[in-house]
């Protein structure tokens, strides 16, 4: 990794207190929805922002969520303590994306996307392997925040932007111009920003899963059908769908539930 990228991830501001509290109480074997409640209480932008999300189309709630504990209870803590580290670490990378062609709210979707088909898919599956997924799966295209500022201070935009729309893949593109891709520059801030380890090993090779370790490989892999699904760009378009459901085939899957998953997560976001 160049020293231009580790020197912008080491001038990142340190994370808030509130989420320093989350993350502690994430660690937790036994945790109770009101302690959940008393730390995000203290952060406004947390609390806008899981109303914000708890009232989108992607979760079909029948009626207004107006309050955080009421988010809380049909969110459930886990996906609670996701929204939370996911909006605040969003705020604090805010840098233009245009490398990418798309804006903040463009990967905020797209973020977002992630972790409700995490939640859909998995569901039906582990209900274990679904609470571990759910965090990682909104966080894990973090690193473009940095990446879009290397790209753009170097003078590579406009480069950049050709070879994706001549049809390459944003890694692919990343790893020419960069030597480096968003999954590895993400675990690196989470390493600089002391985040759990579990968090960090199962993002770290997302963008190469022949890399990841034996422990970490199906977590892997079910991250990149989910990155790759609601890609930033056009998130859960029918080539995108495509890809994911040959990536989930060609990792063993039963695309059962993954396809019903996506289905049902597409019926939902044609109300947005």
């Amino acid at each position: 990794m160049s020293n231009n990228i580790l020197e912008k991830i080491e001038s990142l501001p340190p994370l808030p207190k509130t989420i320093i509290e989350i993350e502690e109480f994430r660690k937790k074997p036994n945790k109770e929805a009101i302690d959940l409640l008393k730390i995000i209480e203290k952060d406004a932008l947390i609390i806008s922002t899981l109303l914000k999300i708890s009232n989108s189309a992607m979760f079909g709630f029948r009626s207004k969520v107006e309050t955080p504990s009421r988010a809380i209870n049909l969110l459930g803590i886990n996906f609670t303590i996701s929204i939370a580290i996911g909006g605040t670490v969003q705020n604090l990378l805010m840098t233009n994306l245009e490398p990418y062609a798309i804006n903040s709210d463009d990967f905020m979707r797209a973020s977002n996307i992630s972790s409700t088909l995490a939640n859909i898919w998995l569901s039906k599956i582990d209900a274990e392997l679904k609470e571990d997924i759910i965090l990682p799966a909104l966080l894990q295209e973090t690193g473009k925040f940095i990446l879009a500022d290397i790209i753009s201070s170097e003078g590579k935009a406009d480069l950049f932007k050709s070879k994706i729309s001549a049809g390459a893949s944003i890694e692919s593109v990343e790893k020419e111009l960069l030597d480096v891709t968003t999954s590895q520059v993400t675990a690196q801030i989470f390493r600089y920003w002391k985040l759990s380890e579990n968090l960090i090993n199962m993002i770290e090779n997302v963008d190469d899963v022949s890399k990841a370790t034996p422990e970490y490989k199906k977590k892997t892999q079910i991250l990149d059908v989910i990155k790759t699904a609601a890609y930033i760009k056009e998130p859960l378009s029918d080539e995108n769908v495509e890809r994911a459901i040959k990536k989930a085939t060609l990792y063993g899957f039963d695309i059962k539930n993954l396809k019903n998953a996506i289905e049902t997560l597409q019926d939902r976001l044609l109300d947005e």
